[in-house]
């Protein structure tokens, strides 16, 4: 009997960070990618910057337009189009897996995403007030 209330307590730890992470994605909106070239078939508001060989792609929108986007980016490079520069608008979206002082080291943009590239990690933002407005990026 104790014994399988220990495999039963084991069990639920060995699932309980899988169920947490499913529903911090559902209420971030989070889809996951195994490469830039999948994420952009599915979905077409993924940016076409993106290389298709990134892996480990995550994206993220809210109703109101803003988006998030990490990356694995295995040459450790801008993608090809980005450009050094100040962001363009604000960082409003939050995700577990997007670290909160990315805005701080954002130091590119590609199209319309600021992006900070911290080692092969490449994570943007789009801010969709300053899309609507048309703001160009710095």
């Amino acid at each position: 009997m104790a014994l399988g209330g220990a495999a039963a307590v084991m069990l639920a730890v060995m699932v309980a960070p899988a169920v947490v992470e499913q529903v911090q994605d559902r209420m971030d909106q989070t889809r996951r990618y195994p490469s830039g070239a999948a994420a952009k078939a599915d979905r077409t508001e993924v940016p076409r910057w993106l290389p298709d060989a990134a892996t480990g792609v995550f994206v993220a929108g809210t109703r109101d337009g803003d988006r998030l986007i990490r990356a694995t980016l295995p040459d450790r490079a801008l993608p090809a189009g980005c450009a050094t520069g100040r962001p363009v608008g604000e960082l409003h979206s939050r995700a577990h897996w997007f670290p909160s002082d990315t805005a701080q080291r954002s130091t590119a943009h590609c199209g319309q995403y600021a992006v900070a590239l911290v080692g092969d990690q490449l994570y943007g933002w789009q801010d969709a007030v300053a899309v609507a407005s048309g703001r160009p990026a710095h």
